[in-house]
């Protein structure tokens, strides 16, 4: 085994080792109410993990999964460490998923490893028993010893005994296009899809010698995600620490913001809604954050503006990222969020977006069309699909199934998935706009808007409103409130009421689930 890689510092994992050297004794990642690693600790057990997995038998382009709860943070983050560093792809598996929807991710991916805890066990092992499946190990990473009391058995080995006893510098021999990750897409519109992350193209930010400042960026979306994931090195690289929240919940996020006051918040549109219900909202300082990161869907101009002025000294953006993306970040300039409503930034060089029609031509600024990313270097590919990856990459274009336009300045604004477009009549509705519009009423909390079959009119308008607490949503004063700034063809006929949006663990709404709701209930 070499100690060093071929992919030298295109390995995200390089920068952990120097701040192991340079910044040992600093907190590297913390799981609120869990606990934290120094970036000495971090780096030195994950050496042990890899040795551990080299033992087990993994080896160069080998895969291994990793299935956690949000308190077992820690040993999540080793583990996504000791992967790269024994030569692996990790895999990152929601840890929401049933044991069928992870037996059939593990045999697309072709998993040998997979670290589960306690209530993911007895799954696992029987996965691991199953002549038709890959899996050959499971490392059982639960904390609780009563769980993990025990022998080890023919496929499950505890945590303990998995970490080899040698914490020095290890590094199996990696090429810069070896795979580094496999993600599963969030599946808002059909089944997952595992996007192929090689070295080259794992992260944006290249790896540095930071100026340490010792702050913090909190964030809580699950580390099984595109979001999570990027959080194990993008703050380090920054010179922070990540802070991980292992649960959202709205008053628990304003204690320890509060309490800790970090300087960047990672939020999806999810958790806005909820902080912005929330009574202490109003009341709250918010004052020192100066980063305010918003990605995974659009969020209404009405939130965006909401935020800005509870946070004046930050950077407010609404992002625009995706998976199958990888290094394409869209910033929104201090106080351009309020002159550009709706926009979720400018796309940031060397990464190109355009607005194309359905054959393919680039359009003017500020008309709709379907948005393309071009990402300088390889792609990014769907693992083993190369019909569906021919179908997506096109020419070096990403086809990322938005729909949006851009300003004459090269502000991108989105309005929506294509799929999302709602054709009512032949005149075509996108969601995103009569969101918004509904999103401004002083009532309303959360809403979706969706089409659902019509005999006559082909399809027809729905919205899905979550109301603010204590506030008693009435389907006439809304129709009102929507005609005052919508064409009446755009504005709802049906309105629905319910205690929450059906979400993935993205934080995205199941558009699909709940048309299949509404169908239920028509």
């Amino acid at each position: 085994m070499s100690e060093t890689s071929q992919a030298g510092s295109v390995l995200q994992v390089d920068q952990l080792r120097r701040m192991g050297e340079r910044f040992p004794d600093e907190p590297g990642y913390r799981v609120v109410g869990e606990g934290q690693l120094t970036f000495a600790e971090w780096d030195r057990d994950s050496n042990r993990l890899a040795r551990g997995l080299a033992a087990l038998g993994v080896g160069r382009g080998d895969r291994v999964a990793v299935q956690l709860d949000g308190r077992n943070g820690l040993r999540w983050v080793t583990t996504y460490a000791a992967a790269h560093k024994a030569g692996a792809a990790i895999v990152p598996l929601d840890a929401r998923l049933s044991g069928n929807e992870v037996g059939r991710m593990v045999a697309h991916a072709r998993v040998t490893v997979l670290v589960a805890d306690e209530r993911r066990l007895t799954s696992a092992v029987a996965l691991a028993e199953s002549e038709q499946s890959p899996l050959e190990w499971v490392i059982d990473a639960d904390r609780s010893p009563a769980a993990s009391g025990g022998a080890d058995d023919g496929h499950r080995i505890r945590w303990d005994d998995a970490l080899d006893t040698d914490g020095s510098p290890h590094q199996v021999e990696v090429g810069a296009e070896d795979l580094a990750d496999i993600l599963f897409t969030s599946g808002t519109t059909g089944n997952p899809k595992a996007v192929a992350i090689r070295h080259t193209n794992a992260s944006a930010i290249p790896n540095g010698e930071p100026l340490w400042s010792g702050e913090r960026w909190l964030h809580a979306s699950p580390q099984s995600t595109f979001a999570g994931v990027s959080f194990v090195f993008t703050p380090m690289k920054m010179g922070m620490t990540s802070a991980y929240l292992p649960k959202f919940d709205a008053e628990r996020w304003f204690d320890v913001v509060e309490a800790e006051r970090p300087i960047a918040v990672f939020l999806v549109p999810a958790m806005v809604q909820l902080l912005l219900v929330h009574p202490r909202f109003e009341v709250a300082d918010l004052s020192f954050v100066q980063i305010c990161s918003v990605g995974s869907a659009p969020l209404s101009p009405t939130a965006v503006d909401r935020l800005q002025a509870k946070m004046p000294d930050a950077l407010v953006s609404n992002n625009y990222g995706m998976t199958e993306a990888g290094s394409v970040y869209c910033l929104m300039p201090q106080g351009e969020a309020v002159r550009r409503p709706g926009s979720v930034g400018k796309p940031l060089p060397p990464a190109e977006v355009r607005c194309v029609d359905e054959d393919g031509t680039a359009l003017p600024a500020g008309e709709l069309g379907r948005i393309e990313l071009h990402i300088p270097g390889r792609p990014r590919e769907y693992l083993d699909d190369p019909g569906s990856t021919a179908e997506t990459w096109v020419d070096g274009w990403l086809r990322t199934g938005d729909i949006g336009r851009l300003d004459e300045e090269g502000y991108l604004y989105i309005s929506g998935r294509a799929k999302d477009v709602i054709i009512r009549g032949g005149n075509n509705i996108h969601a995103v706009d009569v969101e918004n519009v509904i999103a401004a009423h002083p009532g309303v909390a959360e809403v979706a808007v969706v089409g659902v079959p019509h005999d006559v009119l082909g399809e027809d308008v729905v919205a899905v409103l979550v109301a603010r607490p204590g506030v008693a949503l009435d389907a006439d004063d809304l129709r009102a409130h929507a005609l005052e700034q919508l064409a009446d063809f755009k504005v709802p006929r049906r309105w629905e009421f319910v205690d929450e949006l059906p979400r993935n663990s993205a934080g995205k709404v199941l558009k699909n689930q709940l048309r299949i709701d509404l169908g239920a209930s028509a």
